[in-house]
């Protein structure tokens, strides 16, 4: 039996990256997942893949962002499969940048992807998941979530946002069998990240990618596979005696200091 045997999952923002690494493992231990993405084909092309590994997914093109398209995208959901058992926020974008240099109109992009659109789907999830009697919450935060980040002003604001949301869900519902708690991952190897350094780093690829890397204590950048493991764990029974907890998944960028 998977982990997950019987269980309706979201994941925010799953077709890719990180999102990806998710939704096939939770599809290997058994659930049904909701992909939700705004990219519609790295969407239907990861559907796809698990489909033909014998797993059950299904591909929402959605914007987090859209609060309207959220609550009827949650409405979909239902009604094609009942009410969601296990909610992942991984969806959000970055931003380099230190205060003087942010603008009005990077923070409000980076607010409405990473904050509003956690707030979105707990919106319309917790609801569902009221009506099972509980169900399981995990935030994408991030290192910069509780140690301070050069030039990531703006980002770390959203995953400060996102780490206190997790805080504040598993409080307000701890009596009505709701957990919710966080993963921090420090630099994970992911096509985003790749595009990340190309997009603000041209023709600097190569020397960027090995100075990120060795900023992890541990020698490397986390893998994918590696934050998805942490989601299973959260999202199975077992954890269910853990909430309203943040989990690094770090290499030991915020104990260990080289």
């Amino acid at each position: 039996m998977g982990k997950l045997d019987n269980k309706l999952a979201v994941v925010t923002g799953g077709g890719s990256g990180i999102g990806r690494a998710i939704t096939e493992k939770f599809a290997a231990e058994g659930a049904l997942v909701a992909l939700l993405d705004f990219n519609e084909e790295q969407g239907t092309e990861t559907v796809d893949a698990i489909k033909a590994e014998g797993g059950k997914a299904q591909f929402y093109k959605c914007d987090v962002s859209d609060s309207a398209g959220i609550a009827s995208t949650f409405d979909s959901i239902k009604s094609e499969h009942g009410n969601v058992d296990v909610l992942v926020n991984n969806a959000g974008i970055a931003a380099v940048g230190n205060l003087e240099t942010c603008t009005e109109e990077e923070l409000d992009r980076i607010y409405n992807v990473n904050v509003k659109g956690v707030f979105n789907c707990l919106k319309s999830g917790i609801p569902q998941m009221l009506e099972n009697g509980g169900g399981s919450i995990i935030n994408l935060a991030s290192i910069a979530s509780s140690i301070g980040i050069p030039d990531r002003f703006a980002y770390s604001m959203s995953k400060g946002a996102a780490y206190t949301m997790t805080l504040s869900v598993a409080t307000d519902y701890v009596d009505q069998g709701i957990r919710c708690n966080s993963i921090s991952p420090a630099r994970v190897h992911t096509p985003f990240v790749d595009g990340f350094i190309a997009k603000n780093y041209p023709g600097q690829e190569e020397e960027v990618f090995k100075k990120l890397s060795a900023t992890q204590p541990i020698g490397r950048m986390g893998q994918p596979e590696e934050i998805a493991n942490m989601a299973l764990f959260l999202a199975s029974d077992d954890a269910a005696f853990i909430t309203a907890t943040d989990f690094p998944v770090d290499g030991g960028f915020i104990k260990i200091k080289k």
